[in-house]
């Protein structure tokens, strides 16, 4: 198996296992958010990668042309970018509602004292 044939595949294994390990292992709301941006991130590469071919050209007919790349995974990416950045922005404004409710953006602080309101005895 030729490893640096395949290093974008490699990059996005990477990426995505630093970016799960980071939504679960952190207890900052902010930190989990960075690592869900890098998970999809690898996502993003996960899709690119195979979607062009060496010598490939974009999908004019002509006769010169005999290989084509496929853009319909460039342009599913676009849209899973779009995508990312309004969930990145809904979980920031999230984080800031919480922050103002729970004084904290600390996981365990936070379950701390939402078990502390429901719990009056």
């Amino acid at each position: 198996m030729n490893v640096a044939g395949h290093y974008s595949y490699w990059v996005t294994i990477f990426l995505m296992v630093a970016g799960l390990y980071i939504v679960i292992a952190r207890g900052n709301l902010v930190k989990k958010l960075i690592g869900l941006g890098i998970f999809q991130t690898s996502v993003y590469l996960l899709y690119i990668a195979p979607g062009k071919l060496i010598g490939g050209t974009a999908p004019v007919l002509a006769d010169s042309f005999k290989i084509y790349s496929n853009p319909l995974p460039h342009v599913l990416i676009l849209t899973a970018i779009v995508v990312g950045v309004a969930t990145l922005a809904l979980g920031l404004a999230l984080v800031v509602r919480i922050r103002e409710a729970y004084d904290s953006i600390e996981e365990d602080e936070i379950l701390e004292k939402d078990r502390g309101e429901e719990d009056p005895r």
